[in-house]
């Protein structure tokens, strides 16, 4: 268990369970003591927070290049595309606390084995080994959920028609959070046209509320803010 430091600053919420000491953001620890990977814990009026590095999370980036509307909140159902080790799902795991649920899937083996490793102590995470493109083969229990959140990181070609197969697990008028990676999709394409193309491609079921280029944190990537049409 690791002991967090006192802190000066007074943090501002921004978001629901999201908080900002004005240059870093952080959200309140569901397991204190613990850290996911590295980051520093923060005590505040004897509650703890756990920095959120940007740099490593592309849902952290969004928020520091000025993402408008978190629909992650405290209780929210949120289906996990490209969980990788876990680094972003442990924030938000944090968001949605104890009667919340996320959903993390991801198809490597080796990630799946590190993912369970750093949130195997929280309960109101779900790792799934499969392969998002093909949300058929989700066990019939998810495929049974309606998620509030469908959050979309992976480094694939059909980006865009990946999330969309996924979203009939969403509920009516349900959010989308899609991380386009521009260079897995068109190497030789301007990065803001790739992204202007793959939003384009979500207007069949989306309605497209924002585009976030990610630089400096995340080079050729942009998250896309979007919710299902009525």
């Amino acid at each position: 268990m690791e002991k967090a430091q006192k802190e000066g600053k007074c943090l501002r919420q921004i978001f629901e369970n999201v908080f900002s000491d004005g240059k870093f953001f952080y959200t309140k620890n569901l397991i204190p003591g613990n850290k996911v990977y590295g980051e520093k814990l923060v005590l505040e009026n004897g509650i703890e927070y756990r920095q959120w590095d940007a740099f490593r999370s592309k849902l952290g980036a969004g928020l520091q290049k000025g993402l408008k509307q978190l629909p992650i909140k405290k209780s929210s159902k949120v289906l996990y595309l490209g969980s990788a080790e876990g680094t972003t799902v442990s924030h938000v795991s944090d968001i949605v606390g104890r009667e919340g649920l996320v959903v993390g899937v991801d198809f490597s083996a080796t990630g799946m084995r590190r993912f369970v490793l750093n949130c195997e102590n929280r309960e109101n995470v779900f790792p799934l080994l499969a392969d998002a493109s093909k949300p058929e083969s989700y066990p019939e229990e998810i495929r049974k959920i309606k998620f509030d959140v469908l959050f979309q990181d992976v480094s694939q070609k059909s980006q865009a028609g990946i999330f969309l197969k996924n979203s009939p697990l969403l509920k009516p008028e349900g959010f989308g959070m899609l991380s386009v990676k521009a260079r897995s999709i068109d190497s030789s394409e301007n990065p803001e046209k790739v992204f202007r193309q793959e939003a384009e491609k979500l207007k069949e079921k989306f309605e497209v509320l924002q585009i976030i280029p990610l630089k400096p944190f995340e080079k050729d990537h942009a998250l896309i803010l979007c919710r299902l049409k009525k």
